[in-house]
């Protein structure tokens, strides 16, 4: 589990075929009450690893490969570029376009694809001066970890979040609220306790651990660490959910089989952490403060992957339009009008990330901060779905199965009664059972309330927007012209004892009172 010497140790662009190889690695991983011995292997995880494998060669094809990899000017190795720190608007750019085609090939549907999360290392990597002001070695330690990554092409996972037990409680007064850290020896930091909600863990190499923002303020510093492991570290266990692709009805979910990133509830079972995987820890004031920035990169990239699956739901609710001929009807067209321009809004965000992209302390260029579009394209998810569940109507409910299709007796009503516009009753089966999919089946509601969760809490995210925008020239404005004028003021009489003031009871730009916060927030 120590961080070997990188220079000594690298492997380079992972292969499909190396990635599975790796993921053989005697991990303790559940799935329905048992152990699964190798994931590359059982029906629940092949076709999503052979999928994650398909994208990972792409990596050395000709034609991809220089969008998707770049010379590592350091070491002069070929690292994927979603690990390269940019320091110009173009590489920032490339960075962005990479992901474009990461999450084109996978139509929006991997939230945590290897793009993603290499975004996250390198926030990490970026943080690293604070990280070891604050403790020396720790900043070390991340950058170190950071190359173990990049220069290894690591698929990674992340786990923020407590387990879901009473969140009216606190976890000093109930310590399996919460992963804390029990000891510390000359080997390390031992923890217990569990995590989730761990999205791609099954199918990854190596799981960050660190606190969302609805986990940061500890009244016990023991429940504040942050660190990365191996997924087959002993006494680390993982629980995976029931499978959402996995079913033998032909072709009734062409996503799931693929992109069923698999989520999973991690259990650390007095857990060895080595110090040099430890970056940050008892230090809830700079977990607070580095939340955001680790994650300025994947926040840009994530509205990558939210453009491409609205453009996903526009493209499939357009055709399926089209196939029952409501294509031209005006309240459908207006429909899709919208969708699209949830599609377009999402590419002006990204424009907006990069025009307000700001130069670190490390000297990295970070987008601009995304946090109100983050809100919106929340708050937008239910509509967009709903978009295309409104058009299919009844129609995604009932369509014939692959064994329908096959049967004589059945297959002249079919193509008689269950055809659409200009398209037989094969074509438009598959197009609905895709559209049912995104929409209504286990997997496509699975993705729905995860554009929710992964953002983090709303109704905070909203708050802190209100708590951090700045008011103060607009209410100073406001507050000169609801002062009376001194004419009127003489003429009435009044001195300036009156106390009349703005009658704002404030100061012109004074933050909002807080004092009636909430001591803890309601979370999810």
């Amino acid at each position: 589990m120590t961080l070997p010497d990188a220079t000594a140790t690298a492997r380079g662009l992972l292969t499909g075929d190396r990635y599975r190889e790796e993921l053989t690695d005697g991990r303790e991983l559940y799935l329905d009450g048992k152990r699964v011995s190798d994931p590359v292997t059982h029906p629940a995880f092949r076709p999503a690893v052979d999928e994650l494998a398909r994208l990972l060669d792409l990596q050395h094809d000709p034609a991809h490969h220089e969008l998707l990899t770049y010379k590592d000017p350091d070491s002069g190795r070929r690292i994927a570029r979603g690990y390269q720190p940019p320091r110009t608007i173009e590489e920032l750019r490339l960075q962005r376009r990479s992901a474009e085609f990461w999450h084109a090939e996978s139509l929006g549907q991997h939230g945590r694809s290897p793009a993603f999360m290499s975004s996250i290392a390198l926030g990490v990597y970026d943080f690293r001066h604070q990280l070891e002001r604050a403790h020396a070695g720790f900043g070390a330690n991340a950058e170190a970890w950071y190359r173990h990554c990049a220069d290894n092409d690591l698929v990674l996972s992340h786990a923020l979040g407590d387990p879901q037990i009473d969140r009216s409680a606190d976890p000093v007064d109930d310590p399996d609220l919460a992963l804390r850290v029990l000891a510390e020896n000359a080997d390390g930091v031992v923890v217990r306790g569990a995590k989730q909600l761990t999205t791609l863990a099954p199918l990854a190499h190596e799981v960050l651990v660190y606190l969302s923002a609805s986990f940061t303020q500890r009244r016990g510093e023991q429940f504040v660490v942050w660190f990365a492991l191996p997924l087959n570290t002993p006494g680390l266990i993982t629980l995976c959910r029931e499978p959402l692709g996995d079913a033998p009805w032909g072709h009734a979910h062409p996503l799931g089989a693929r992109f069923d990133e698999q989520d999973a509830m991690l259990f650390f079972d007095d857990v060895t952490v080595p110090w040099d995987r430890v970056f940050l820890l008892r230090d809830g004031a700079l977990a607070r403060t580095g939340l955001a920035r680790i994650n300025a990169w994947s926040a840009y990239i994530g509205h990558v992957r939210y453009r491409e699956r609205l453009r996903t739901l526009l493209a499939t609710a357009t055709l399926v339009a089209e196939s029952i001929g409501v294509d031209r009807f005006r309240n459908v067209q207006e429909d899709l009008g919208r969708l699209a321009g949830y599609a377009e809004l999402t590419e002006l965000f990204l424009d907006a990330a990069e025009a307000r992209a700001q130069v670190t302390d490390s000297g990295l260029l970070a987008p601009g901060d995304t946090a109100a579009s983050r809100v919106w394209s929340a708050e937008v998810a239910g509509s967009a779905v709903e978009i295309l569940r409104t058009i299919g109507a009844s129609g995604l409910l009932m369509q014939p199965t692959a064994g329908d299709l096959a049967n004589p007796r059945l297959r002249p009503h079919l193509d008689r009664y269950m055809r659409g516009r200009g398209i037989d009753a094969e074509h438009k089966s598959r197009l609905f059972r895709l559209a049912w999919e995104l929409t209504g089946d286990g997997f496509g509601q699975r993705q729905h309330l995860y554009e929710y969760v992964h953002r983090g809490d709303l109704a905070r995210n909203r708050i802190n927007l209100f708590k951090r925008y700045d008011q103060s020239d607009t209410r100073e404005r406001l507050l000169r012209l609801l002062e009376p004028a001194a004419a009127t003021a003489s003429e009435l009489g009044s001195d300036s004892d009156s106390g009349s003031g703005s009658g704002s009871g404030s100061e012109p730009g004074s933050a909002p009172d807080s004092s009636s916060d909430s001591a803890r927030e309601a979370r999810p």
